[in-house]
């Protein structure tokens, strides 16, 4: 069997984005989508936009699986053609224009055969959210925002129960800081069920760290780096009273470490003082004086309604070479903890720049003011959907939120959160289907095809291609660096991670809505984790947990 050789395809080029002509979603979302990635972060070499990129030598089969006459798409390469695929074992073994023989064989006429989704930022660390999430086309879950701790219980207990997907989290700043100031707490036990509990202390979130309390929070969140932690997770909305100087020791300890870290900024406001631009002014200035990678969770959600200025501001840190990274979600309404600090207050509305309390919702229902101050009392730990864009129906919001969608080198993250009965239980276990009162935000399975739908099929903003940038290599890219592991993800070559999805694109349908959010999105035909078929035909494939640990080279 002789190679294929293909030709790179590389994208235009521009000077960047003309500001005084954002209003107009085209000319944005062309903007967006042409920018260098050069000027981002992590770029790909020039090497591969100017030569002929040759795959490996194909391996011999016959193969354990082989797709034939998909439309095979690498955004790494720019591949995008009709190819054969071999597979063997958890690795890509050929991609060839010659037909291949496999023990299994899946006819992808018609299909498009591109990289797994990965989501860094994927709250619903349990069995029965994974399963769901695969019917988005991820292959790869982290928790990055929020993180977890200990790290090591949560590896060990994930890997007993075993998992679909791959997974991974980085290491819980608020976790050791709640247990650092709140010494009633029960320590923590690597699960998100724990911290919903410290919700109803009110001390981790408001004060100053004294130094003894500081020297814990660095010492647990050591210790989870050398455990496996892919980074520290700065969830600092939800403990805004952290001091400047304890954020500057946390990420000193990501630099000598080598991790990301990855942050919720600690305002969400649209106006100042203590404003959301503040708060991404404190995240650039630590990148600039220690050298840290700082990841920026949901730009969309943290700029509320000023994300326009906020995105000038963190591609005018990027421009000047600093090592910052972004995420969104395609959605304009978070999920959250009403017991929150962001949510409590007299001003709480007039920070986020919404005009009534009917912008939260419980289960699908407004709320009242009342009803919410109720909530925070008796059950802090309930959580919530908060709108503060509707792009559907605004096009003013359509805007803002396209400018945090589609900025240059961000990676789609969901922000998926886990499922709740209506009891506000949290649904684990050895669950399947979703049973019918499952609560949670529908970007928690309906993320990544909410933007192939809107952005590729509906809006026409960027090309099949971009999209598999923004949904599988962008992520890679920004944690590739440190965690080596992610170079085999998020591309479709040779030699490569066996993770695919494999879906009509003009069948991708959301049917999650805010009321009805537990409905599975349609078009995924097959979604394979390294080699093995999680979803056939669209069905999911119960028993079956190829899902692996994604940890840093600390512990190697």
């Amino acid at each position: 069997m002789k190679d294929d050789t293909l030709t790179e395809k590389p994208h235009s080029n521009s000077n960047g984005v003309d500001q005084t002509k954002r209003s107009t979603l085209t000319k944005l979302a062309v903007g967006a989508a042409t920018l260098p990635f050069a000027s981002v972060l992590h770029a790909a070499s020039d090497k591969l936009a100017e030569q002929k990129v040759t795959l490996m030598p194909n391996e011999k089969g016959p193969f354990d699986i082989v797709i034939e006459n998909g439309r095979v798409v690498d955004p790494e390469t720019g591949l995008d053609a009709i190819r054969n695929v071999g597979i063997k074992g958890k690795r890509i073994a050929a991609i060839s224009k010659n037909t291949l023989k496999g023990a299994k064989v899946i006819n992808a006429e018609g299909l498009v055969v591109a990289p797994g989704f990965v989501d860094l930022h994927a709250h619903g660390q349990q069995l029965p959210a994974a399963r769901a999430q695969a019917f988005d086309g991820v292959t790869t879950q982290l928790e990055m925002e929020s993180g977890l701790l200990p790290i090591s219980k949560f590896y060990e207990d994930t890997a007993k129960e075993g998992r679909p997907l791959n997974y991974g989290a980085s290491v819980a700043w608020t976790y050791a800081r709640v247990m650092a100031k709140e010494p009633t707490m029960p320590a923590a036990d690597g699960s998100i069920v724990w911290f919903q509990k410290a919700f109803s202390y009110n001390n981790w979130q408001n004060t100053l760290a004294t130094p003894d309390e500081l020297k814990q929070i660095l010492s647990d969140i050591e210790q989870g780096l050398k455990e496996g932690g892919l980074g520290i997770g700065i969830n600092a909305g939800y403990a805004p009273g952290y001091g400047h100087k304890e954020y500057y020791e946390l990420a000193k300890l990501a630099k000598r470490y080598n991790m990301p870290t990855y942050t919720h900024v600690r305002y969400l406001n649209s106006a100042e003082p203590k404003s959301s631009f503040e708060a991404y002014q404190e995240l650039i200035s630590l990148s600039a004086t220690t050298g840290a990678h700082m990841h920026i969770c949901h730009l969309n959600s943290t700029s509320v309604q000023d994300i326009d200025d906020c995105a000038d501001l963190v591609q005018s840190a990027i421009d000047r070479g600093l090592n910052v990274t972004a995420e969104a979600y395609p959605y304009g309404a978070g999920s959250s903890l009403i017991g929150a600090e962001v949510f409590r207050g007299d001003d709480w509305l007039a920070r986020w720049g919404v005009p009534s309390a009917s912008y939260m919702e419980a289960n699908g229902k407004p709320l009242t003011q009342e009803k919410i101050t109720e909530l925070q009392a008796n059950d802090p730990g309930k959580v919530v959907v908060m709108h503060f864009l509707k792009p559907d129906d605004n096009p003013s919001d359509r805007q803002k939120m396209d400018r945090s969608v589609l900025f240059p080198g961000a990676a789609i993250a969901s922000d998926a959160m886990p499922w709740m009965d209506s009891k506000g239980k949290v649904i684990e276990g050895d669950i399947w289907p979703l049973p019918s009162d499952a609560i949670a935000h529908p970007r928690s399975l309906a993320c990544f095809t909410r933007f192939i739908s809107k952005y590729v099929n509906e809006y026409k903003a960027v090309t099949l291609i971009e999209a598999m940038e923004r949904c599988s290599l962008n992520a890679c890219r920004i944690i590739e660096n440190s965690v080596p592991q992610m170079k085999n993800k998020g591309r479709v070559q040779v030699g490569k991670d066996a993770d695919l999805v494999i879906f009509k694109l003009e069948d991708i349908k959301v049917l999650a809505t805010f009321e009805a959010p537990n409905a599975l999105s349609e078009g995924m035909h097959h979604v394979i984790v390294n080699g093995t078929p999680i979803i056939a035909n669209g069905e999911l494939q119960l028993g079956v947990n190829p899902g692996e640990p994604i940890r840093n080279p600390v512990i190697a």
